[in-house]
Formats: structure tokens, C-alpha cells, sequence
């Protein structure tokens, strides 16, 4: 099975939302498992999306208690790092896909690039890469350019 990481803000509009659940939906429907942080947001949107599919989607938790876990997830993994777990999120993954979000999105982005993964953005973001080791930096317009994006670069690692 491949892992894919979703990252994105814990406040999002609908709009961003509404790509969330999609991409949770297209990675389920492509037996993905889907690693995110657990929480409200793009997270919640996202996990919703895997768990309405039939789909596996585990949480990386800041805090000590499950209870703080969006209800969609299939899994929940309470840490107590706080926004250290964002590494946690980015290492489950064998590529991330980011939605929308601010600066803790764009920290994971930043660090699942210079891990050597490639991120898939929906949204704003965009990342100059510039070493030969580093990961690969893409846009997508949609979630399912994101999903296939992802998904050819997970096959490849």
C-alpha cells in the first residue's frame, strides 16, 4: 500500500474544503492510506473524504488526548510534541499533497522537500527548489491532477 501525506490548515474555506474531501475520497478510491494531523481543517475535510470511501486515514496528534481527533479518522496517534509532530505527518507519507494553509503548511512542505518527496500544492503555495538532492515542488489545479501527481511520485520512491 502507498502512503500519502496531506497537509493544509486547520481553518479553511469551503472552497478548500470541498478539495479536501475529494482528495480523500480520490486517494481512498486508489487504496491509498492517508497520513495527516488529525485535526480540524483541510485534516478533517480530507479524513472525511477517506472514511465516506471506505478509505484508511490515520491522525499524527500534537497533543496527549485522542479526544482532540477530528471523528473521521481511522486511526489517531496522540504524540505531546505539539508542532514537532508536522515532521511525523511528513515522514508517514511518500508524498504529500498540501492544501491551502499557512505557515505550519508551509513548514512541512519546506521539510518534505528538503527530505527528498515530492509535494503536490492546491492553493498558493509555491516552493523554489534549488539543490540536486532535494524533492520535487509541483502545482496541481484539481484534486485529481493532485492525487495522480502524488500518487506517480509515491510508485517512484
Amino acid at each position: 500500500m502507498v502512503y500519502i501525506s496531506v497537509i493544509g490548515g486547520s481553518l479553511v474555506t469551503q472552497e478548500y474544503c470541498e478539495i479536501a474531501y475529494k482528495v480523500g475520497k480520490l486517494l481512498a478510491q486508489n487504496h491509498a492510506i492517508v497520513v495527516c494531523g488529525g485535526l480540524t481543517g483541510v485534516m478533517e475535510c480530507v479524513a472525511k473524504g477517506v472514511h465516506e470511501n471506505g478509505g484508511i486515514s490515520i491522525g499524527i496528534l500534537p497533543g496527549m488526548d485522542r479526544k482532540n481527533a477530528n471523528q473521521y479518522l481511522t486511526a489517531s496517534i496522540p504524540t505531546g510534541i505539539g508542532f514537532a509532530r508536522d515532521f511525523l505527518v511528513v515522514r508517514g507519507g511518500e508524498a504529500v499533497i498540501a492544501i491551502d494553509g499557512s505557515t505550519g503548511t508551509h513548514t512541512e512542505a519546506y521539510f518534505a522537500i528538503s527530505e527528498g518527496k515530492t509535494v503536490v500544492a492546491i492553493g498558493s503555495m509555491d516552493i523554489k527548489t534549488r539543490k540536486d538532492n532535494e524533492g520535487v515542488f509541483l502545482k496541481a489545479s484539481s484534486a485529481e491532477e493532485a492525487v495522480k501527481l502524488a500518487l506517480d511520485a509515491a510508485a517512484k520512491r
